[in-house]
């Protein structure tokens, strides 16, 4: 095992993509004081079908990224863990990955890589469980006409620290989805961006976070419409309960001048269940042209609805029951998108309980 490189700029708190984390609580993620496991815990927990391959390769990054942590994990780790659906390909049921045991004592700086071929369909879940530390490099490429559906779902355990950027390339006429899960850790940080090249692709970007006491739970959205014709959307909702409960929710969409016919919206919506909770949402517009579809964002946060709970209530329902079907009402238009009956089932109990400790 060995320290990090020190040889990056260590953001101090001051500058805007990191005004809003708690840098103390990284674990020398952030800084280069980390201790380097030298693991790659990416595995596949399903059979993978045929024209999928999973393989550990030495590849390039496919886009630059001004994140230190990234940066921090491409000097670190040149082998990828990359999940490869040939083109033409129709895989029928979800490819599911996960990771093998973590630690806390030592981080893991991992490169992953989901590439589809050329008219390629695919469901890919990433399920993150356990204690662990991790620094996440993940990028996607999606061949023209390929469409594809990524489930990442941050389930760990408490001690756990994560910070990630889940890049995706989106070529001419692909069509990615992606929808971000977020219940469990300690600090998760987490940059979902998007690079049209190509004319006529899509990207819609689903999440749902529900944050507890102590808890950190960050979500840095960034879509670049630098082509004509091409469409985002983006919707994440998050909930909050106890005491120093965080979340950060940024959304940043760029359309450039050569973007014509652009087609976007982000909108995120947060519900406070207890006082002492936090929610910090920052929705962004940049647009340099003029000749769009249309371009809007919007953002809401504020408690329960009384008069939902009044109509429950008045039907009998005592007001936990009351309040847990309101926030399962709220999740319920995103998770249930993820159409995996058993993940949402489970999300669904994760839910209940985190809000029967926290006694909302």
């Amino acid at each position: 095992m060995s320290l990090l490189a020190t040889n990056y700029l260590t953001p101090t708190g001051r500058e805007e993509a990191w005004r809003f984390t708690p840098l103390k609580r990284l674990r020398g993620l952030h800084d280069g004081t980390a201790i380097n496991g030298e693991r790659s815990s990416i595995i596949s927990t399903s059979e993978l079908p045929t024209g999928v391959t999973l393989t550990r390769e030495n590849l390039e990054p496919l886009a630059t990224s001004d994140d230190v942590i990234i940066e921090r994990v491409r000097g670190l780790s040149s082998h990828v863990a990359h999940l490869c659906v040939a083109a033409n390909s129709e895989i029928a049921e979800p490819i599911l990955l996960g990771r093998s045991a973590g630690s806390i004592d030592s981080a893991e700086f991992s490169r992953v890589r989901i590439s589809l071929g050329l008219h390629a369909k695919a469901t890919v879940v990433l399920e993150n469980t356990g204690d662990t530390i991790v620094a996440e490099d993940l990028e996607i490429s999606l061949a023209p006409g390929s469409t594809l559906t990524f489930i990442t779902l941050q389930e760990f355990d408490a001690q756990s620290v994560y910070t990630a950027r889940h890049h995706a390339v989106v070529d001419k006429d692909a069509q990615f989805k992606s929808i971000t899960v977020t219940v469990g850790g300690d600090v998760v940080r987490i940059l979902p961006t998007v690079e049209f090249v190509a004319p006529g692709g899509s990207a819609e970007l689903l999440g749902v976070y529900f944050a507890t006491a102590g808890q950190f739970f960050e979500h840095r959205m960034h879509v670049d419409h630098a082509v004509p014709h091409a469409k985002s959307r983006v919707n994440f909702k998050g909930a909050l309960a106890g005491r120093d409960a965080h979340t950060v929710w940024i959304g940043d969409v760029l359309i450039r001048a050569v973007a014509e016919g652009t087609d976007t919206y982000e909108l995120n919506r947060n519900l406070l269940l207890t006082d002492g909770a936090r929610a910090d949402s920052v929705p962004n517009l940049e647009i340099e042209t003029g000749e769009i579809v249309g371009a809007g964002h919007a953002s809401t946060t504020g408690r329960f609805d009384d008069e939902q709970l009044f109509y429950l209530m008045s039907r009998g329902i005592s007001i936990e029951n009351a309040r847990r079907l309101v926030v399962r009402g709220f999740f319920n238009e995103i998770i249930s998108e993820i159409a995996i009956d058993e993940i949402q089932e489970r999300l669904m109990q994760r839910i209940d309980g985190e809000l029967e400790k926290a006694g909302a």
